[in-house]
């Protein structure tokens, strides 16, 4: 019988040079093949708040159903679907339960690879944040922004050099704490042992463009503690203007 393929992701998640709190959270859950970063929404109360529960309770129901994964691999997309529900409702519930907090919110991308002697990406994403699949020297996004700009591109008012540097392109139609039934956007996709997956906050992507990616990945030799190190420099590097945060996941 095939092993079961094992990937181990490294992160890192910095305040940067403007903000003046760290409104981003991540989570390494190796063990049952999971890896979550979330964004709090800027401009709004509590945006840490609201990440770090957000990754809380993802990460809490990983653990609860790693069992549950591990005899049902199948079932990874649905598994990685609700992790994300599942951090939704606990933000709603802390709005619930506190009425300073109405308001708040967060991204979140979710990342499992289900124990299988194939490997498949599964990604669950409500917001921003991104996922990326870097496979011999190109970089490909996984995820879809929910922005409003993104819902311009696709409905052809505005090209995707403009979306780049429009002023409201920050401003999210989808997210947690953006209402309870709220589903996730899934995409998986089949893997090989010599992919890069990458989740980042906008963080990384507001400070360097794909082409940048895809080089520090490219001079990394499959090292994701040189990449994640290097990517988050390079984003302070040119300026930091936002909370930044990387998990680079690869074969291990």
């Amino acid at each position: 019988m095939t092993e079961p393929q094992q990937w181990t992701g490294i992160g890192r998640t910095e305040k940067g040079h403007v903000r003046t709190s760290n409104q981003d959270a991540l989570a390494l859950l190796n063990d049952c093949g999971v890896w979550l970063v979330a964004d709090g929404m800027s401009g709004h109360p509590a945006g840490d708040i609201a990440a770090q529960n957000a990754v809380t309770a993802a990460s809490q129901r990983a653990l609860e159903r790693a069992a549950w994964l591990r005899e049902h691999p199948e079932a990874a997309a649905e598994f990685t679907a609700d992790l994300v529900t599942s951090a939704n409702r606990r933000v709603h519930g802390l709005m619930l339960a506190d009425p300073s907090l109405k308001g708040m919110g967060t991204t979140l991308v979710a990342l499992t690879m289900a124990p299988a002697s194939t490997s498949v990406a599964h990604i669950a994403h409500l917001g921003d944040s991104r996922a990326y699949l870097y496979r011999e020297n190109q970089l490909t996004q996984l995820t879809r922004d929910h922005t409003l700009v993104q819902s311009f591109v696709q409905r052809g008012l505005i090209d995707a050099a403009t979306a780049l540097v429009h002023p409201e392109r920050h401003i999210l139609t989808k997210g947690l704490g953006m209402g309870v039934g709220l589903k996730p956007e899934l995409t998986s996709i089949p893997i090989t042992p010599r992919d890069i997956i990458l989740l980042c906050s906008d963080g990384l992507t507001k400070m360097l463009e794909d082409a940048a990616i895809a080089l520090i990945l490219s001079r990394a030799n499959d090292n994701p503690h040189e990449a994640c190190h290097d990517l988050i420099e390079e984003a302070l590097d040119r300026g930091g203007e936002d909370n930044v945060t990387v998990i680079v996941v690869v074969f291990h």
